[in-house]
C-alpha cells in the first residue's frame, strides 16, 4: 500500500469557472474498524467497502447536521446491506445474509431489491427515498437514484479490496453560474479513465493531477473519517420503552432478561428484569396486569 495515501480522509474539490464539484475519499483503518467484529466473506466486505465510501462521498455534499443511511434491501441471498454516515463523517456498516453468497458480484446476491436512502437531520423531519435497483454496480445504482430522485447529475467511481475502500464523486450543480460550459462532459470522460488500483493506492493530489492534468482544480483541506458505533445503553432503553411493557414482560418471562446484540459493533447489552420493568411507571403495569 502506498503510504502517501491520505488515509481515512475526505477531500472536497471544485473545477474553477464551472458548476462542477467533487469529493475524493480514502478509507483504511476506519473501514477495518467498522467491520472488525463481523464475520463476512471477502466479496461481501468488498461491496460494503464501496457502499461505505459512497456514503461518505454523498454525506459530504449535504448541507445538513445529522446522518445519511444507505440501505440495499432484497429477497435474495443478500437481504440487507446498510451503511450510516454522520455529518461529522463517522461511519458504521453491516449486512445480513440468508444462506450462501454464490459468485463474487453483488447483482448475483440480489432479488427484487430496492435502494433506500434516509436523511435524518438533528432538527426537522427525516426524509426517505425508495427506488428499485437499477444498474449492475453500487456506483450505477446510486447514480440512477440521484438523477431520478434528486435531479442532480452525479457520477461515482468506487473501489474496494475488502480492507480498504476509495471513491471519487463528481456532481453538476443545477442553476449555478459557469463560464466553462463543457466542463461537465469533459471531466466525466477524464474521470472515467481511472482504475481501481489508482483509486486505492494514490493520494488525492496525485490522483487529481493524473486525471485532470489540464483542468483548473481547487482542492480543499481534508476531513477525517472515523468508525464509530452510536449504540448505547440509552438507545437500548429507548427501544425497550418503544416496545412497551407487555412485550418487554413477555421477553423476560421467556428469557429471564432482555439481551440485545448490536449488528454493527457486536456489543452485547443485558437488561435484567428489575431494570427493564423500572422503565415503565405503575400506570403502565396496571394496564397490563388488570
Amino acid at each position: 500500500m502506498n503510504q502517501d495515501r491520505n488515509q481515512d480522509q475526505l477531500h472536497p474539490f471544485i473545477f474553477e469557472q464551472s458548476a462542477v464539484r467533487g469529493n475524493c475519499v480514502q478509507l483504511d483503518q476506519s473501514l477495518s474498524t467498522a467491520l472488525e467484529h463481523q464475520t463476512l466473506p471477502p466479496a461481501l466486505k468488498k461491496a460494503i467497502g464501496e457502499f461505505t465510501a459512497a456514503s461518505v462521498l454523498l454525506t459530504a455534499t449535504l448541507k445538513m447536521q445529522g446522518k445519511l443511511i444507505l440501505q440495499l434491501q432484497s429477497q435474495g441471498a443478500l437481504q440487507l446491506l446498510v451503511v450510516e454516515c454522520t455529518s461529522g463523517l463517522n461511519i458504521r456498516a453491516t449486512a445480513k445474509v440468508s444462506g450462501e453468497l454464490h459468485g463474487d458480484h453483488l447483482t448475483a446476491w440480489l432479488k427484487q431489491g430496492q435502494l433506500v436512502i434516509t436523511l435524518m437531520p438533528e432538527e426537522g423531519e427525516p426524509y426517505q427515498g425508495i427506488v428499485p435497483l437499477e444498474g449492475d454496480s453500487i456506483a450505477s445504482m446510486l447514480e440512477n437514484y440521484m438523477l431520478r430522485s434528486q435531479q442532480i447529475d452525479t457520477r461515482l467511481w468506487l473501489a474496494s479490496d475488502g480492507e480498504r475502500a476509495s471513491g471519487l464523486l463528481l456532481q453538476k450543480l443545477p442553476q449555478q453560474q459557469e463560464s466553462d460550459l463543457d466542463c461537465w462532459n469533459r471531466v466525466q470522460h477524464l474521470a472515467g479513465t481511472v482504475t481501481d488500483q489508482e483509486l486505492l493506492n494514490l493520494d488525492t493530489v496525485t490522483l487529481l493531477q493524473r486525471l485532470f492534468v489540464e483542468e483548473d482544480v481547487r482542492l480543499f483541506s481534508g476531513r477525517e473519517v472515523q468508525a464509530f458505533c452510536s449504540c448505547s445503553q440509552t438507545s437500548v432503553t429507548n427501544m425497550l420503552q418503544m416496545l412497551g411493557m407487555a412485550e418487554v414482560r413477555s421477553i423476560i418471562e421467556e428469557q429471564g432478561s432482555v439481551q440485545i446484540q448490536c449488528d454493527f459493533c457486536n456489543k452485547h447489552y443485558v437488561v435484567d428484569e428489575q431494570e427493564a420493568l423500572a422503565l415503565f411507571d405503575e400506570d403502565d403495569d396496571h394496564e397490563v396486569t388488570h
